[in-house]
């Protein structure tokens, strides 16, 4: 039985990496090679994984973010500020807006690229 769940990103700059997910005020667990980022209540964890350490795990190349989307990494928050919140700080930390706030698909969400070009979005459920 799968007792739990970890996301792996490969980033470029470790360093980089975390001090973006820091702004967003999430928790960051630093090790040595690799650094687990906390998302949520739940604790779903995201690990930033240096690129050639995340490409000898796999044994194949990473997606480059700038020509396609590997994943879509979704977040719900509890209202229509901490979307803005968000967005505004990702934006801040070096990230890019690719769907401003909103409504769509009956909920209220944004889109942001963190600094690898991974895409999160935020929605109010």
């Amino acid at each position: 039985m799968a007792k739990e769940c970890w996301i792996n990103l490969p980033v470029r700059d470790l360093q980089k990496s975390m001090d973006f997910f820091r702004a967003l005020e999430f928790t960051v667990n630093e090790r040595e090679d690799m650094a687990g980022v906390k998302v949520g209540s739940q604790g779903a964890m995201v690990m930033l994984i240096p690129e050639e350490t995340f490409q000898s795990f796999t044994g194949s190349n990473i997606a480059d973010t700038n020509q396609g989307n590997e994943v879509l990494l979704s977040i719900s928050v509890n209202s229509e500020e901490e979307v803005h919140e968000l967005v505004r700080k990702a934006e801040s930390a070096g990230g890019a807006v690719y769907s401003e706030p909103g409504e769509r698909n009956s909920f209220f969400g944004a889109g942001f690229s963190d600094v690898d070009g991974h895409k999160w979005n935020l929605l109010v459920m």
